[in-house]
């Protein structure tokens, strides 16, 4: 197997896992927050209605505030992998070895 394929299979089960933290967060520290905000006993129930048909939003919500996080957060990583890179690119390039000088000087000196 190539590094490529290697790198996609752990990129695809760490974003799993990440996944998996984002909706454990969502569902026990920010959620009951806003539930307490809102003065509902849980987000689930946030519901509104028209005519007879009650519409659920709670769910909705929540799966909007985990993609927004596992939006934020990737954003920031390929961010910052972006920066690490143009440091990387924005290195000055290595001296010129001397003997490469000297050989420089003797061409210049056989044109004069």
């Amino acid at each position: 197997m190539k590094g490529n394929i290697v790198d996609l299979a752990v990129a695809v089960i760490i974003g799993g896992a990440f996944g998996k933290i984002v909706t454990a967060l969502t569902t026990s520290i920010i959620m009951p927050i806003i539930s307490l905000l809102i003065g509902k006993v849980a987000v689930s129930d946030v519901s509104f209605t028209v005519g007879k048909t009650i519409f659920p939003i709670g769910l909705f919500l929540q799966a909007i505030i985990d993609f927004i996080l596992i939006a934020l957060v990737l954003f920031l990583i390929v961010k910052a992998m972006n920066s690490l890179k143009k440091k990387e690119e924005a290195a000055p390039p290595p001296p010129t070895p001397e003997d490469i000088l000297l050989l420089r000087e003797i061409r210049d000196a056989l044109k004069k």
